[in-house]
């Protein structure tokens, strides 16, 4: 506008209106220009608002990397080690073991260890377990000490409440086996026990109280039997060393058939008792003598006898040396 005024030899007239012209062109032009510079930001804005943190990150177009994907395995604690081995390899992942416990010992036959603990490595691929011996139990932690139960005290309980005390220690009962405290009376199943299992008591126990019940451990129950009718109510003070019935004790039963009649022969109380196993049945070998019971000493050799469910049996040497009833 000023060149306008300055340099041409215009009328004045024509001067105004050119410079009235070119006021009008900028202020159109400084109109647009805003508004486009508006609209820019607007949608600057609206991208950025739009924009998640991982594409601002990659502002160069790039898309994010893909996060990983964390290989998916199965738990296999309290499973057997060959098939949680097994269930490794399947998953894509690399098995190795050691012992749970602070034995370290060598894992040789897999099927015959059980899984404690477990740790993968998804960068390496590889699954560590720990595990026992079956039949032992987990330590706490891994590489402790095996939490064996201890023996409680039995002695003068009942069978039932034995076995319950048993259970609740975690003893495995099927490691537990039970005699009679005397030697003239059959020792009795478990089966047998539990259905009088409070006439049964306990008498002797192996292990004593508080000694570790491993694996290996075998839990016996010498138990002696008596109701309130019975004459005998008392544990004998030794094992393998008193009868329930005197009369069946074999010295006295050769102090009753020596020719003699010896110090302290009672003459017939062999036969006062028909449920006696071990009666001599007089002095003639192969004589019957009613109902035994088989494993007890008997006299004399030869004799003969029958069981409660009437299986023959014989008087003869046992694995002691010992005259005793077998079939």
């Amino acid at each position: 506008m000023v060149a306008v005024w300055v340099l041409p030899a215009w009328r004045w007239y024509a001067r105004l209106g050119a410079t009235v012209g070119a006021f009008f062109l900028l202020l159109i032009s400084a109109g647009m220009s805003g508004q486009l510079d508006d609209s820019g930001t607007a949608k600057s804005e609206a991208r950025a608002q739009d924009a998640k943190p991982a594409d601002v990150a990659n502002a160069g177009g790039t898309p994010p990397p893909a996060a990983p994907k964390t290989p998916e395995f199965a738990d296999y604690t309290g499973k057997p080690l060959d098939e949680a081995e097994k269930g490794a390899r399947s998953a894509g992942f690399t098995p190795v073991r050691h012992d749970a416990a602070e034995e370290d010992r060598v894992i040789i036959m897999r099927s015959g260890w059980t899984v404690c603990f477990q740790k993968a490595d998804t960068a390496a691929k590889t699954i560590d377990f720990a595990a026992v011996k079956a039949g032992e139990p987990c330590p706490e932690k891994d590489g402790g000490p095996l939490p064996w139960p201890v023996m409680p005290d039995l002695v003068g309980g009942t069978y039932n409440t034995a076995i319950e005390e048993l259970d609740q220690v975690g003893i495995d009962l099927d490691r537990v086996t039970l005699d009679d405290v005397y030697l003239d009376i059959d020792a009795p199943t478990a089966e047998e026990a539990a259905e009088e299992g409070d006439e049964w008591r306990v008498c002797f126990q192996h292990p004593d109280e508080d000694t570790e019940v491993t694996s290996s451990t075998t839990v016996h129950l010498d138990l002696g039997q008596w109701s309130d009718a019975g004459q005998v109510q008392d544990c004998p003070a030794a094992k393998d060393t008193t009868y329930k019935i005197p009369a069946n004790d074999p010295a006295r039963q050769d102090r009753d058939n020596g020719s003699s009649g010896g110090s302290g022969s009672t003459g017939g109380d062999t036969s006062d008792n028909d449920d006696s196993s071990s009666s001599s049945g007089g002095s003639t070998g192969g004589s019957g003598v009613g109902v035994v019971h088989p494993g007890s000493y008997c006299s004399p050799p030869g004799a003969t006898g029958v069981t409660k469910k009437g299986t023959p049996m014989v008087c003869g040497p046992g694995s002691d040396g010992r005259d005793r009833w077998h079939s």
